[in-house]
């Protein structure tokens, strides 16, 4: 089993939408691959477990979540190392952070573009989320 690491700041609206989406369509498709994910900067300010436009928006998906009912997680440098691949969904706001804290992992990291909700509203983030989960599952089943 191959592992997937989605990163964003605070692993609880992004990041966790795209670790649960992916493994609800990995195993329905069958590969042999499982997500995990984790924050760059945990923000104690979030309330709960996970966002609620993540919860609302995997019910509209019909994807279960409630074996993914936990708190945020800090990444830590055993996260990289027990990955095949790592992802952070927005590379201006996640590029420094782990230039920062992981420099030795910078060229590890795959960087895509998807806006946090103070850019962009879940209506857009979360359906651009999916689309790249979406062909990322398709590179992975190739």
């Amino acid at each position: 089993m191959k592992t997937i690491l989605f990163l964003c700041t605070g692993n609880y609206y992004r990041s966790r939408f795209a670790e649960i989406y992916f493994n609800w369509h990995a195993q329905q498709r069958g590969l042999l691959w499982r997500a995990t994910s984790r924050g760059l900067a945990i923000d104690s300010l979030n309330v709960g477990p996970m966002s609620r436009y993540t919860e609302a928006h995997l019910q509209n998906c019909g994807i279960p979540f409630d074996q993914y009912q936990r708190l945020p997680m800090d990444v830590t440098g055993d996260d990289f190392e027990a990955s095949d691949c790592v992802i952070a969904v927005k590379e201006a706001e996640h590029r420094p952070l782990i230039e920062r804290r992981f420099p030795d992992r910078l060229e590890q990291v795959e960087f895509w573009k998807i806006h946090d909700i103070d850019c962009a509203s879940p209506e857009e983030a979360l359906p651009r989320l999916e689309e790249h989960v979406t062909q990322l599952l398709e590179r992975f089943a190739a």
